[in-house]
């Protein structure tokens, strides 16, 4: 079974047009017969995506720090939730459980994960898809200043080649897994 990881925000206050897009892509996950992966929240992008793809049947795998166990709320139907350590470890295993990222809208935290598996990517260290689920042009400033980078020399071109971006969940998980 292939395992999609999904990075996502776990700030429940949100515009609705974004709790829509993650649950559309827990349940895109679980049309397809595909696992998800993800921080183990309950809240927000990451438990509307947790959600809809247990709701649709599909296996989803949580993965939480001992110290963010209260605070991110754990969830609570989880297939399995593993406990880990640190933010560090967290990242690890959900690397190593997955077969490739799908990133939806999210602040800092998302996009530190996102940034670690394209750093990991070029290093050498995975060759997973990962692709970015762009809700409104959401992560529009960010391609921008990967664009910017690029120019600059400071991000080399394939960066931007190797990251699908797409509007629709579904147009994302076949631009990554076909």
């Amino acid at each position: 079974m292939i395992r999609v990881c999904v990075f996502a925000g776990s700030s429940g206050s949100v515009d609705a047009k974004y709790l829509e897009a993650a649950r559309a892509l827990g349940t895109a996950i679980a049309r397809r017969g595909m696992g998800m992966v993800y921080g183990g929240g309950a809240v927000g992008l990451m438990g509307a995506c947790a959600d809809a793809a247990l709701l649709a049947h599909a296996e989803v795998v949580g993965v939480l720090p001992r110290s963010l166990a209260r605070s991110e709320v754990a969830h609570p139907r989880l297939t399995e939730l593993r406990i880990v350590k640190t933010l560090h470890e967290r990242k690890a295993v959900m690397a190593a459980l997955s077969d490739g990222f799908v990133a939806l809208p999210g602040g800092c935290g998302t996009l530190d994960e996102l940034f670690e598996a394209v750093t990991w990517r070029q290093l050498g260290l995975h060759d997973k898809p990962i692709g970015l689920c762009d809700v409104d042009g959401y992560f529009a400033p960010l391609l921008q200043f990967l664009k910017d980078a690029t120019a600059a020399r400071f991000v080399g071109p394939t960066v931007l080649e190797a990251l699908p971006v797409r509007s629709t969940p579904d147009e994302l998980l076949s631009a990554l897994f076909g």
